[in-house]
């Protein structure tokens, strides 16, 4: 029964946040009394839900997602032998670290998370005269999720656009890192006791306490980057919030996460969730990673595309034990009855290795297979209905290892049980004090996240993101931030662009 709930109510929320995607200029709220047209709380988060809407082209390829993962070392895009996905050299410039602000991937993500602000910023300004039941905390999590797109932007961009009304006809004037960091922080601070405390089906995929102090934690454990000053203590204290609340564990499953139907997991804090119909063009790992040949293997109708691959540097990251390294196809391929695929008398076999950069094999690079993949899958017909992890309890307990690590108190937390368990689940032995080092810490965040959206910051964070890997070579500071998109300028004078 619990299960049938859970589907029912996840089934609910996607058509709150997926019907107002259509018609959004039809309905003038100058014209209309705003006290007719909203009549129950269903009638509030109905609207309200077109917030989280904006979220959900964040996995695509030319999105957010794609962006931070392609400049940083687990994913690469090569151009394949035949000269397909070259496209201009936008994938391969985002990879070396050498973006224009003309490139397509950067003015999409950039629209997509401005969007985000901007449908926030109308939502509170329509809901303010309102009154309704719970408005304090539907209130609060809109503005905690417009707090959420500006982390994301000084992650990207540093100093941004900042705006939080609705309707004002001259553009936005642009605000330092440091202004906008100060902002998120008091957003989230003051909003964080309104929010839903524990995970519910209600609020599966809305923002609640968990949400909140986990993007707290880490505001505060990029502050020393992000605005020079340390704060390791403040992001530790996010964490044991999260903590102390016992709403979260870690799952015996590392892969029930990412199964099809994850909204069961009880390690996911905050998610995106998807639907093969409802939320269409958004969800296609499937399609973006695989050869043609892998749809004897998952049963798909459609045809993939073969363009995303793994890193071949960050496949040596894992130990042949490491049943994480299962994220991952490689080796020989087999179709779905489970027999050997052979293609014109040769072995299917995805090679981890790949030998040149500027001429990728038919079969070379491993491929993605963290989240499972339905049968029948084909783009913009069926795409996967997995809900998109952000944030899971795992991320919780390393953030706070790697806090006590910088704070030199790893002993303190080294021994805990959930934390042991991350290793132990993965197939290894669990650390002991002296295993923690940096390089080894940043690999394990790595291997547990790999393909969540997380690396480009961490190897940031641990000063690592000019490093030379596969395909890129050593680059300078000025590439920890992204340009502004060109668009951008054009259409709003008070901005100044990054440093390139």
């Amino acid at each position: 029964m619990q299960k049938l709930i859970i589907k029912t109510t996840v089934a609910m929320v996607m058509v709150f946040l997926t019907t107002s995607c259509f018609d959004l200029s039809e309905t003038v709220y100058s014209e209309i009394p705003v006290g007719s047209f909203f009549r129950t709380e269903k009638d509030i988060i109905a609207y309200a839900g077109r917030a989280y809407v904006k979220l959900q082209p964040f996995p695509e390829e030319q999105r957010l997602w794609t962006l931070g993962e392609l400049a940083a070392d687990e994913l690469v895009i090569p151009t394949k032998y035949n000269g397909e996905w070259y496209e201009q050299g936008r994938w391969d410039d985002i990879h070396k670290h050498r973006v224009q602000p003309s490139n397509k991937i950067l003015t999409k993500s950039w629209d997509m998370v401005f969007e985000g602000v901007t449908a926030c910023n109308e939502i509170l300004t329509v809901l303010a005269p309102i009154e309704f039941e719970n408005k304090d905390r539907v209130m609060a999590e809109i503005k905690v999720l417009r707090a959420f797109y500006y982390y994301w932007a000084i992650d990207y961009w540093g100093n941004i656009p900042f705006a939080i009304t609705y309707g004002d006809k001259e553009p936005p004037e642009q605000k330092d890192r440091q202004f906008v960091y100060d902002f998120i922080i008091q957003e989230l601070t003051d909003n964080i006791d309104a929010l839903q405390e524990l995970p519910t089906p209600e609020y599966y995929g809305r923002v609640t306490k968990s949400m909140a102090y986990m993007v707290l934690a880490k505001m505060y454990m990029n502050a020393q980057e992000w605005i020079g000053e340390a704060q390791y203590e403040e992001a530790l204290a996010a964490c044991d919030e999260v903590i102390a609340l016992a709403a979260y564990e870690i799952e015996d499953d590392y892969f029930s996460n990412f199964a099809v139907h994850n909204e069961g997991s009880k390690e996911n804090i905050f998610v995106i969730p998807f639907h093969p119909q409802l939320t269409d063009e958004h969800f296609y790992w499937s399609h973006l990673t695989l050869n043609s040949a892998s749809r004897a293997t998952f049963n798909m109708t459609g045809i993939p595309w073969d363009g995303f691959v793994l890193n071949p540097d960050f496949f040596t990251k894992y130990s042949a034990s490491d049943i994480r390294r299962n994220s991952f196809l490689f080796g020989q391929q087999y179709d779905i009855d489970g027999n050997p695929i052979i293609i014109d008398g040769e072995p299917f076999i995805y090679t981890p290795t790949i030998a040149n950069y500027n001429s990728r094999g038919e079969w070379e690079g491993a491929r993605v297979a963290k989240y499972e993949y339905q049968e029948e899958l084909s783009y913009d017909v069926t795409d996967m209905e997995n809900d998109f992890v952000i944030f899971r309890y795992a991320d919780v307990l390393y953030t706070k290892l790697e806090a006590l690590h910088r704070l030199g108190r790893t002993s303190e937390f080294i021994g805990d049980t959930d934390l042991q368990k991350i290793r132990t689940r993965a197939g290894l032995a669990p650390y002991t004090v002296g295993d923690i080092t940096d390089s080894e810490l940043l690999d394990e965040l790595g291997r547990e996240f790999a393909w969540e959206g997380h690396r480009r910051q961490d190897l940031i964070r641990f000063g690592v993101f000019g490093q030379p890997w596969f395909g890129k070579p050593a680059t300078g500071p000025n590439a920890k931030l992204f340009p502004i998109p060109q668009s951008a300028l054009n259409t709003n004078p008070n901005l100044v662009q990054n440093p390139m």
